[in-house]
């Protein structure tokens, strides 16, 4: 009875600002399903709307190169969740999320940072693009092969808190990874890719983050 008491006088006393900062992390939209309003890319040629999802690529050429569309803010602690499909008919076909990145100069096209990666041999693995560029933790296979819905709509989500970073498919976990090196920046902006050199679309919707403390 008195810790009810102590916690009903504690949250009583917290500002009504902070409480909400605190308890109310309602997933925010990101993508309004009908515009690329807080995104740039290639909407030109790479990136187009299709049926309220962002869609990358083209399943009639070969995609030259890596192409990304990247929100317009940085964020920091969150919780990203997004459906994905991807599909392809030639090639290396192959797509990824990015978190924590940002633009590099050479090559212009290319981000630097975390993704998590989507394609045969990759899905549910946590890569280090145009960085390290190397497999930070790879998904168990025999998992994937388990949850993935091939060719169709699949549920990611990406944690990120701290130096922790946690990827999830259809609500089963695939990579649960602590970053050792202090230097690595753990902020940064939100990309979609589709890989180059195949003839594949990448598609992503509902996408919506929740940002931590």
């Amino acid at each position: 009875m008195k810790r009810h008491f102590y916690l009903t006088v504690l949250l009583l006393s917290i500002p009504s600002g902070f409480a909400a900062t605190v308890y109310d992390r309602t997933p925010t939209p990101i993508f309004d399903g009908k515009s690329f309003h807080g995104w740039e890319g290639d909407t030109n040629k790479t990136w187009r709307i299709r049926d309220g999802a962002i869609v990358g690529g083209s399943l009639t050429e070969k995609v030259p190169h890596n192409e990304f569309i990247c929100t317009t803010r940085s964020y920091t602690n969150f919780v990203l969740r997004l459906k994905f499909k991807l599909v392809g008919t030639e090639g290396f076909v192959n797509g990824g999320v990015q978190v924590r990145s940002k633009h590099i100069p050479n090559p212009a096209y290319e981000l630097s940072g975390y993704q998590a990666d989507l394609g045969d041999g990759w899905w549910g693995s946590l890569y280090d693009e145009s960085r390290r560029n190397k497999v930070l933790v790879a998904a168990d296979p025999a998992l994937i092969a388990k949850i993935l819905k091939r060719g169709e709509w699949n549920d990611y989500e990406i944690r990120c808190q701290g130096k922790r970073l946690r990827l999830s498919i259809n609500g089963h976990q695939t990579v649960d990874y602590t970053e050792p090196d202090d230097s690595i920046p753990q902020h940064g902006i939100i990309g979609l890719q589709v890989h180059g050199g195949g003839k594949t679309e990448a598609f992503y919707k509902e996408i919506t983050i929740e940002e931590l403390l």
